[in-house]
Order: C-alpha cells, then sequence, then structure tokens
C-alpha cells in the first residue's frame, strides 16, 4: 500500500475523531447550559413568589403631616364630630353649637357651611355617631328633641376630573323626634339607621335610660314617607353611665358603668329590652371609651390603664349569650380617649390623652404602630372609610391630614398559623374562609388547615400507592420472566399517562358513589385479596411436581390476574349481606352513629385511591429499574451461598436498590403534594382539620387553582396564595433536596 493511501486513510481517521470530539463537547456544553438553565428557572419562579408575598409582612407606615389652621374655633365651641369622605379630600366638622363646615381635608379651606336646623334652636348637649358606613349622626337638644344628619356626597367629573359636591340631609326631616315625655336633658346617645327604621337610646340627666324606635314606611303611592316613634325604658343597675353603643343591626345595646361594669342588652324586642349578661372589667380599669369594630359583632373598651379589650357574644354550654374577652391589647399606658374602627375591616385607632395614636388589628392580634400625632390631646380623629387616610384636630384648631399606608393589617404569623378567635365563633380555631357575600367578614386566612389537607391527600396517596408500587416493581425486576416484564412495565408506565383531570373526574363521579355503595366490600377486599394470594401460594405448593412444571418459571404472576379478579368481585358481592348483618344495612350511616366520624361520599379514601393510582406508575417505573439495576454477580453470589431467592431480595436486592426506591418514593411523594385536580374533583374541597379517612380536605394546591381567578390583585387574599405557592415550592424543593442527598450519599 502506497503512503499515500495511508496518509489519507490516517487523516480520515483524524478528521474523524476530531468531529467525534467536536459532537461530545457540543453535546456536554448543550447539557450543561440546559442544566443552568432548570436552575435559573427555578430560582426566578422562587424569587418571583418571594417578591409578591414579601409586602405581606413589611410594617405599615404613616406619611409625614400635612398640618393647617381651621378656619374656626374649636376650644369655645368644641368638635362633636369629624369624619371623613371616601377619597379622604372632604372633611365634615360638627360643633357644639350647631355649626358644620365641610373643609379641604388637606389644606382646611371651606368648601360648604352652614348650621344645623334644630327645633328650637337650643343648643345640642349630647352626639352620638351610628356606624361610620352609614354616615349617619344623632344630636339630641337640651329638651330632648333628636335631630338626625347625614353627610352626602355626590360626584361628578367635568373634564375627566373627579369633583365632589358635599351637602347635609335630614333622615328624620328638619324637624327631628319630639322630646319623649319624662325624658331629661339628655347626657349621652347612642344610635344606628336605616331605610326602614332607626333606634336611639337616650341617657338623661335623671339617670333614666330610654330606648327610642322609630318605624318608617314610605307610600307605593305616592311615595310619601311616615314614622311611627315607640319608646321604652331600660332598667338599670346601680351606677352611673359613662358610654353606650347600639349595634348596627339594633338588636343590641352595650352599656359601661362608672363601676367597671359591661352590661349586654338584648333590644331586638324594642318594647322589651332584655338584660342578657353583664361583666366586670376589674383590672383592665376604668372604661373611658366605648365603640364598635366594623360589622357590629365586637365591642371594643378603652381604659383609663390605656389597654383595650375586644368583648363579643359566645354561646355557652346552656346554648345562652355571654359576653367573653377575646384579646385585649396594650396601647401606651396614658387613658384611651378615642377608638375609631376601620370602615369594613378589623382594625381600628386609638388616641389616648399624651396625644399618641396607635393602629391594631383584631384578627392578627397585633400593634401595627403608633407615632406621636401633637404635644396635646386630641380633641377629633377621623379614619378614612378606605383606611388610608387619618384627621386629626387639637385643642388650638391645629388639625395634621396624615397618608395611612397599611395594606395587609390583618397578616401575621399567628393568622396563618396558629389558632384566631373568630368573630361569632365559639372557641379559637384554624379556619380559612377568604370571602363572603357579607360586608362585616371576617377574612380567614390560616394555611393550617390546607397545609393539612395536603399532608393528608399525600399521606393516603402514598398508603395505597407504595406498598403496591415497590412489592410490584420488585417482582417485576427480580422474580418475571424477560417476556412477561418486556409486557407489565411498558403497561403500568403508560399508566402515567393519564390525564389527572379524566382520573379526578372518574374518581369524584364513579369511584366515590362506587365506594360509598360497596363500603364494606372494599375493606373486605384489603383483607381477602392478599389472604387469597398467600392461599393460593400454599395451593401452589402442595400441586404434584408434573402439574407445576407445566407453568414457566416467572410467570406465575399470570395465575393471580383471574384470582384478583374474583377476589374483588367476591368482596363486592358479599359486600351487602355484611352490611345488614352489621351495619344496620347502611355502613356510612353506622359509622357516623356508632364511631361519630362522618361520612362524605367524596372523602379522603377515595382520593387516596385516585392519587395513588396516579403516583403508582412513577414509584414503579423508578424502583424497578433500580432493583433490575443491582449488578447480577451480587445476587448470584448470595444464592450461591444458600440464601433462598427471598433472603436475596431482603438482604442484598432491597439493600442495594435503596436509593432508588427512596428516590422514587420522593419523587412520589412531590407528585402527591402537589396534585390539584384530582383533589379538586373527588373530595369535598373543604378546608377541615380532620384525620377522619371518611371527611374531605381542602390541598394548598387546590386552593390556588379555585381561588386565584378570583382573587383581587395584590390584595391580602391574593398574595397569600402566592405564599401558599411559596410552602408548595419550598416543600417540593426539599423533597428534590433530599433525593439529591440520597444520590450524592449513594451514587
Amino acid at each position: 500500500m502506497s503512503s499515500s493511501v495511508i496518509n489519507t486513510e490516517t487523516a480520515g481517521k483524524q478528521r474523524l475523531r476530531q468531529w467525534r470530539m467536536l459532537k461530545n463537547r457540543l453535546f456536554g456544553t448543550t447539557m450543561a447550559v440546559g442544566g443552568i438553565s432548570v436552575i435559573v428557572a427555578i430560582l426566578l419562579i422562587f424569587f418571583y413568589l418571594f417578591w409578591v408575598v414579601v409586602p405581606l409582612f413589611v410594617p405599615p407606615k404613616v406619611d409625614a403631616a400635612k398640618t393647617f389652621s381651621l378656619p374656626l374655633n374649636v376650644s369655645d365651641n368644641p368638635v362633636v364630630h369629624l369624619s371623613l369622605e371616601e377619597y379622604a379630600e372632604i372633611a365634615f366638622i360638627l360643633q357644639a353649637s350647631g355649626d358644620y363646615s365641610f373643609l379641604d381635608a388637606q389644606k382646611g379651606s371651606e368648601r360648604l357651611t352652614g348650621r344645623i336646623k334644630k327645633p328650637g334652636e337650643q343648643d345640642i348637649v349630647a352626639v352620638a355617631d351610628a356606624d361610620p358606613a352609614t354616615r349617619m349622626i344623632f344630636m339630641a337638644t337640651r329638651d330632648g328633641n333628636l335631630v338626625a344628619i347625614k353627610p352626602e356626597y355626590a360626584l361628578s367629573y367635568p373634564n375627566d376630573v373627579r369633583h365632589i359636591t358635599p351637602s347635609l340631609t335630614y333622615p328624620l326631616g328638619e324637624s327631628g323626634i319630639a322630646a319623649i315625655d319624662g325624658v331629661a336633658e339628655p347626657r349621652l346617645i347612642s344610635g344606628q339607621g336605616n331605610e326602614e327604621e332607626i333606634t336611639v337610646a337616650v341617657y338623661d340627666s335623671n339617670g333614666r335610660l330610654t330606648l327610642i324606635h322609630v318605624a318608617i314606611e314610605e307610600s307605593f303611592l305616592d311615595e310619601e314617607v311616615s314614622t311611627e316613634v315607640t319608646s321604652a325604658d331600660i332598667p338599670l343597675p346601680d351606677g352611673n353611665i359613662k358610654d353606650l353603643d347600639v349595634d348596627i343591626d339594633q338588636r343590641e345595646l352595650f352599656i359601661a358603668t362608672d363601676k367597671g361594669e359591661l352590661l349586654y342588652f338584648d333590644i331586638e324586642d324594642k318594647s322589651e329590652p332584655r338584660l342578657v349578661d353583664r361583666v366586670v372589667t376589674g383590672e383592665l380599669g376604668e372604661i373611658t371609651e366605648l365603640n364598635f369594630l366594623a360589622g357590629g359583632i365586637s365591642i371594643l373598651t378603652g381604659t383609663a390603664n390605656g389597654s383595650i379589650a375586644q368583648w363579643f357574644p359566645v354561646r355557652d354550654s346552656s346554648n345562652n349569650y355571654r359576653l367573653e374577652k377575646i384579646r385585649s391589647f396594650v396601647a401606651d399606658g396614658a387613658p384611651v380617649t378615642f377608638i375609631r374602627p376601620e370602615y369594613f375591616r378589623k382594625g381600628f385607632a386609638s388616641a389616648d390623652e399624651k396625644g399618641t395614636v396607635s393602629f391594631f388589628h383584631t384578627t392578627s392580634e397585633q400593634k401595627l404602630m403608633s407615632f406621636q400625632a401633637g404635644q396635646s390631646p386630641l380633641v377629633a380623629m377621623a379614619l378614612g372609610p378606605r383606611a388610608n387616610a387619618l384627621l386629626t384636630v387639637q385643642d388650638d384648631s391645629t388639625a395634621s391630614f396624615r397618608e395611612v399606608h397599611n395594606e395587609h393589617p390583618e397578616i401575621s404569623f399567628k393568622s396563618l398559623w396558629q389558632e384566631v378567635w373568630y368573630e361569632s365563633r365559639s372557641k379559637p380555631e384554624y379556619i380559612w374562609q377568604s370571602s363572603s357575600a357579607s360586608s362585616d367578614f371576617e377574612p380567614k386566612f390560616s394555611l393550617t388547615p390546607l397545609t393539612f389537607g395536603t399532608i393528608k391527600a399525600a399521606f393516603y396517596a402514598m398508603l395505597f400507592a407504595m406498598p403496591l408500587a415497590i412489592l410490584g416493581a420488585v417482582y417485576t425486576a427480580y422474580f418475571m420472566t424477560p417476556k412477561m416484564r418486556s409486557f407489565v412495565k411498558p403497561s403500568v408506565e403508560v399508566m402515567a399517562a393519564l390525564p389527572t383531570v379524566i382520573l379526578g373526574f372518574l374518581a369524584g363521579l364513579w369511584l366515590a358513589p362506587l365506594v360509598e355503595l360497596y363500603l364494606p366490600g372494599v375493606f373486605i377486599a384489603t383483607i381477602f385479596v392478599p389472604l387469597s394470594f398467600i392461599l393460593a401460594s400454599a395451593a401452589f405448593q402442595a400441586l404434584p411436581q408434573r402439574i407445576k412444571f407445566l407453568i414457566p418459571n416467572g410467570w406465575e404472576a399470570a395465575l393471580l390476574i383471574p384470582l384478583v379478579i374474583f377476589g374483588v368481585w367476591f368482596s363486592f358481592l358479599i359486600s351487602p349481606s355484611v352490611e345488614t348483618m352489621f351495619f344496620d344495612g347502611n355502613m356510612p350511616a353506622w359509622v357516623t352513629e356508632h364511631l361519630g366520624l362522618a361520612y362524605d361520599q367524596r372523602n379522603s379514601l377515595v382520593v387516596g385511591m385516585a392519587i395513588g393510582f396516579a403516583v403508582i406508575p412513577t414509584i414503579f417505573s423508578i424502583s424497578e429499574d433500580a432493583v433490575f439495576g443491582v449488578p447480577k454477580h451480587l445476587t448470584t453470589g448470595s444464592l450461591a451461598l444458600g440464601a433462598t431467592p427471598w433472603q436475596t431480595v431482603v438482604g442484598v436486592v432491597l439493600l442495594t436498590a435503596s436509593p432508588g426506591i427512596f428516590s422514587a418514593v420522593m419523587i412520589g411523594l412531590g407528585r402527591a403534594v402537589g396534585e390539584t385536580m384530582i383533589v379538586l374533583m373527588a373530595t369535598g374541597n373543604t378546608p377541615i382539620m380532620d384525620a377522619n379517612i371518611f371527611q374531605g380536605f381542602r390541598a394548598l394546591s387546590a386552593n390556588i387553582a379555585v381561588e386565584m381567578p378570583e382573587s383581587e390583585v395584590n390584595s391580602s387574599h391574593y398574595r397569600i396564595l402566592f405564599l401558599a405557592a411559596l410552602v408548595l415550592f419550598t416543600s417540593d424543593s426539599g423533597i428534590s433536596t433530599a433525593i439529591f442527598a440520597d444520590r450524592a450519599r449513594n451514587p
């Protein structure tokens, strides 16, 4: 062969080698870029979730005050009412003389002024604000006449610029309600009203407490409004009244006395008010301020020692309402002079004699912030309807307007993860209830029941899937003939391609009713089918050798297929008879009646079977590969030393394949934890904390899927759903870390 031919072949081999090296480098670079991209994508997901969640825990703040002098004298003519309209652009100020002003809330310039029209032009001796959402104000004159007013704000948009036109209306007419016979000069009043009725409680100088009710009727023909006034005396215990408040529904009356007592009256029957409960505040100190929280369910009491307590009625063991002190807050030690609730949230602001203003939230049970609003006590204070503005007035006619940034006051570690005593509940509980049709609703954002539901779903799914998948994988990889394995393994792996929405649909509409109908059969099958395997194995061993040799080695599992079918069929066949014999013909009802376990058709048992079915292919495939990959010299060496095949499996195969089996279990667990559609469709989707296998639950993933489309962007609800996603993401990341750590220890 000539040297030119040899050189040509050498050059060709060298080019081929270079091409192979180039492809190897390209492949290595591509894999590295792909791996790094995956890591970067995961980190970006984490940081995005974290970025959305962080504002939940940013502390609130107030901007610097915009201070101005009022165009009126408050030292000789005290301010008896101060409020802000929705956009915090206009403030309404009412003075003891009956003079009122609509002012620019940030500059103090007057927009509209006037004087309240009162019967006889007598002085106003008592003023009470109704629920701030209604904007109604009740006043009593010296001779006992009652007048109701309501600031109104008309919106218009000339040249696309918002313009607010204030006005004042009289819900009871300009003449108000004439003095009730026997009522002396009022000292304190409290009232609530709507379009159909108005209720006012009046405490006079003679120590008499009168409940006045006004029924309002409008004629359908001429729209003429007529009123019917009734009154009833409320018997009082010894002591003078310090403050009183009627709830927004006009069914309850709370009274604070100078003896440190808080009285709770039922005034639903306006003709016969009834004392329901009386409590002694005692160590809380003398009550200096009384006001309702938004919604009128809870009453807040401010005391002389600076503490503020929340109370609301709770049913006792006899099904009677009793006042219960739910929680208390400590301001700054000085006597509380004002408590101003937010209009639609369970937060409030307070002021004390030192001019310190503090913000609180009852659900999160925390003091949000505190600052010095002035050097002297405040004479008036108002919160904006959107809780984004604060207006205060001092005794030198100086007003201060502050913008408030308090977006997520209801969020704290306690409200997310610990028991909270919510309004109208008999005890502290874990509750997720993010929305309601009622405006006085208290959001309940506990993630604990959702996390519990996620763990519960994963537990029952793994309880169903792990034994079947792992034992099936061991048998398939070690005992089954290669030909049968080539059929079984792909068939199981194809199960992973089934859409989870189809599995959830079948579980909810077919499996759940089937399980309820044949509940005894389900439990019988879990015992009878494995027992039939054992009996069949014993019978097979007792067969003559010539018959056993007819079945090829490794094909014994094929004989179990009709046995499984027969076992399930027989279990369901005898289910009605067993149910009639032992469970009064209805096992779900028997479970509820005799075991005290509530039974829901779509329950954890159904979900565990459905998710377990979805998880089995993943665990089976990875475990089977791990077992099949055990080196043959280890198993043959064990057998050569006299170990039986099952001893070899337990002592050699499982130990060697344990890292792979652990990875399979962790990946299956991650799949079960993150499962959404099956949980959503096959369970009641109720966020309850109950380990009962016959009860449903709500998982974090299902909750996100259901509520994310309805949540307001950047609201507390929206960000908490992202927090739930972050919890899920972190748990799955923890599972992945466990897998990688195990693989690093056992490569």
